[in-house]
């Protein structure tokens, strides 16, 4: 299978399996749509990094590999739809009897966003948040980018409201009540948010249905 030499693992597979799905892992029991799978890929690779475990169902059960041309599907949703193209290592795992697992690695992006290339010709770029792949908010593609080429400045009176004023509460990721807090217009607000997450002193996280900014001591 794409010579891919497989080695003895069992164990190592159930250990993962009973991880479950999560931030970094998600199961896949077998790969027809390479669109879908770009998603995953993308959102791991605007995270941390993940994996997906081909062969394994959602219930953690081993049904092994059923189709060779799956490694082929994941390699042309990492190349031909994830913009930037993305690398994939692939590794296959021997499980009961005759049953392989192929897992499909892949790291976080050094240069994100990473989006996928939709049907309806847009681009969108996904994050990986506990077990779901998540549409990336417009302004992390933002701070993203900037991320990119991002040099440490000095901090501006703005920037410490800013700071104050999230860390104070829970922040739901609403620019003009942000911007009324600190007394500043809503440009200034969006450029300074920018600045601080793409230095790494604030972040996004999302929960039940919502985007939220947090400082990194929280």
């Amino acid at each position: 299978m794409k010579d891919i030499r497989p080695t003895r693992g069992a164990s190592m597979l159930q250990r993962m399996i009973a991880e479950g799905e999560h931030v970094h892992q998600d199961f896949k029991y077998t790969i027809s749509d390479a669109r879908k799978i770009a998603r995953s890929l993308s959102a791991f690779a605007n995270n941390e990094g993940g994996r997906l475990l081909i062969g394994v169902k959602d219930n953690g059960i081993i049904a092994g590999v059923r189709n060779e041309e799956d490694v082929f599907v994941v390699e042309e949703a990492a190349e031909i739809y994830c913009d930037p193209p993305q690398h994939v290592e692939f590794k296959a795992l021997k499980a009961r009897g005759d049953l392989e697992v192929i897992i499909a690695s892949i790291e976080a992006s050094q240069q994100r966003p990473v989006r996928v290339k939709e049907a309806d010709s847009s681009h969108r770029a996904y994050f990986r948040v506990a077990d779901e792949n998540i549409a990336a908010h417009p302004l992390m593609l933002e701070c993203w980018e900037a991320g990119n080429s991002a040099t440490a400045a000095a901090l501006t009176p703005l920037h410490n409201a800013i700071l104050t004023a999230v860390a104070r509460k829970n922040r739901l990721l609403d620019l003009l009540e942000l911007a009324i807090e600190v007394h500043a217009s809503n440009a200034l607000t969006r450029n300074a948010v920018i600045d601080l997450a793409a230095s790494g002193l604030l972040s996004f996280t999302y929960n039940h249905g919502n985007f939220y900014l947090t400082t990194d001591s929280e």
